[in-house]
């Protein structure tokens, strides 16, 4: 296998679901200039910051994350309902839908 293709393997698996989307539809949208990948699933989504978070963008970043899964889904994410997995600035987070 060449380096390249082994490189694009890796980088491939950053934007894979968890366990429990696993039939989800990924929805790509960009807001403000970042970009996410969304992945909707019932009541819920699962949204993936796919750009590098520098320092002076993580205080706006559940905000952008909230109006991504609103974006890719057409329903309202829930106030509040924002659930990093990984740690408060995890590129990865569910949020609650309205639909």
């Amino acid at each position: 296998m060449t380096v390249p293709l082994v490189l694009m393997l890796a980088l491939s698996g950053c934007t894979t679901p968890s366990p429990g989307f696993p039939a989800a539809a990924r929805q790509d949208v960009t807001v403000d200039g970042m970009r996410f990948a969304v992945y909707p699933r019932g009541t819920e989504a699962q949204v993936i910051r796919l750009d590098h978070l520098r320092r002076a963008d993580r205080g706006r970043m559940p905000d952008l994350m909230m109006r991504a899964a609103a974006q890719a889904t057409g329903c309202r994410p829930i106030d509040n309902s924002l659930t990093p997995q990984g740690g408060p600035h995890s590129a990865v987070a569910l949020v609650d839908l309205r639909c």
